[in-house]
């Protein structure tokens, strides 16, 4: 449940365990926008991509938060996040960074945005849980299983208001389908069917199955490569490794499996009423290259077995619908981010009644709503409408369903103690060396 009560604004020591009361950073009274200058939330922005801009802008929009500072091991994307921020603020106030812990260590930052490759979620996001910030971080939660779950004792410990980035939940369309599901507008629920994009896409370039080895290449001046690598195995540059393509490559993340599973996930959890659990069996095939650069599963098909016998099929969208559709006795309802369809078709003019369940409810509606329940939460100590425990739920099942695939076998799964069962292979596949000097 969302608290609402609780207004005592979080602080506490770098390095530390013990909390202090203090009041949001002042900033310049010339920032303009309707906020008081002692009322703005100051924030750092770590990682600058494509993800990371978005964010930027966004934020930029909130009249009660500052950018302060940035960081990004890319120094032609601090220069244009820098130029941006600063022609919206009408100054050259804002500072760059391309070590984040320099950005973290500052004791005049409220809030961070992270938006970095999955390697690094855990280590980022841990150094500023633990520097005493409020976080916003992008999905999945974690690149492993035990490093999400490092991270959920870890914002309990400190206090940190935490906002996962998986929007959805902050759309209308996709709340209103999960509560007609939560509600029984479809009869008892009988399987999910979770439809997410086959392949490797580029924002520039068609979907591929594959892609060829590719060359050494000579690390562009003013990237950071080797604070890029950080913890993960060392490889050498080329330029279809970093920025965007990260995503197809399992050292650093686990392909459309966990970029896009952890949306669709979400909001089939969410629909389930399974936001505190997972399944209790991960069994299916997935197509992994066979040689070239990237190596994640190109195709993929697996079903989660919960508790109760509802199952959820997780597949490309080449085998089932894109999106996420809750099948009943009585219905069915399917939400994409294009709208929601149902059977009977009648359902969507449906109305949820005053002592029927209503799941939450940002402040705004869309992505930017998502932005601003954040802020709102940091003001009011409340959980965020993506809290880190949901976060970290709902990017199991993609994590298992990827080391089922590629095992080829299934794997059983306690959801609260958070180990497989009797494979001592597949538990050791929930977490992940990490390169010197990089721990959490």
């Amino acid at each position: 449940m969302r608290n609402n009560e609780q207004t005592i604004r979080r602080r506490t020591f770098l390095g530390g365990a013990v909390a202090a009361i203090a009041s949001p950073y002042i900033v310049p009274a010339s920032v303009p926008g309707k906020a008081a200058a002692s009322e703005r939330l100051t924030m750092g922005m770590i990682g600058l991509g494509s993800m990371g801009m978005r964010h930027v802008e966004g934020f930029l929009q909130e009249d009660d938060c500052r950018i302060v500072a940035v960081c990004d091991v890319d120094a032609s994307r601090r220069r244009s996040a820098i130029e941006e921020i600063n022609k919206h603020y009408g100054n050259t106030d804002c500072a760059q960074y391309n070590d984040f812990r320099e950005l973290i260590g500052r004791s005049d930052i409220d809030t961070l945005c992270i938006s970095v490759p999955d390697h690094w979620h855990g280590i980022i996001a841990l150094e500023g849980v633990r520097a005493g910030k409020d976080i916003y971080g992008e999905k999945p939660l974690a690149l492993t299983v035990a490093e999400g779950r490092v991270l959920v004792d870890e914002v309990n410990r400190y206090g940190c208001v935490w906002q996962t980035g998986s929007w959805q939940r902050s759309t209308a369309h996709f709340r209103f389908g999960c509560e007609l599901v939560r509600n029984n507008r479809v009869g008892r629920l009988q399987k999910v069917e979770v439809g997410i994009g086959p392949g490797f896409k580029s924002p520039t370039e068609p979907t591929v199955d594959r892609i060829e080895p590719q060359p050494v290449q000579p690390v562009p001046q003013g990237f950071d490569y080797e604070m890029w690598l950080g913890p993960a195995p060392w490889a050498e540059y080329t330029e279809k490794r970093c920025h965007w393509n990260f995503r197809w490559i399992l050292d650093y993340s686990g392909g459309q499996v966990t970029d896009w599973g952890a949306h669709h996930i979400d909001i089939a959890h969410w629909g389930m009423g399974c936001d505190e659990t997972g399944p209790v069996e991960v069994a299916g095939t997935g197509i992994f290259p066979g040689d070239g650069l990237w190596d994640a599963a190109a195709d993929y098909d697996f079903e989660c077995k919960y508790a109760d016998g509802l199952t959820m099929r997780v597949a490309s969208n080449n085998h089932i619908p894109q999106g996420v559709r809750f099948i009943g006795e009585a219905g069915w309802v399917h939400i994409t981010r294009a709208g929601l369809k149902t059977e009977p078709a009648n359902l969507v003019k449906e109305r949820i009644g005053p002592d029927e369940i209503h799941l939450s409810k940002p402040s705004g509606d869309n992505r930017q709503g998502h932005r601003r329940d954040f802020l709102d939460c940091v003001r009011t100590r409340s959980v965020t409408i993506s809290p880190v425990e949901v976060g970290h739920r709902s990017a199991i099942p993609c994590h298992l369903g990827n080391i089922a695939m590629i095992l080829g076998r299934p794997i059983r799964w306690d959801p609260k103690g958070e180990q497989v069962v009797g494979d001592g292979t597949a538990n050791r596949m929930l977490s992940r060396p990490m390169r010197s000097p990089w721990r959490l």
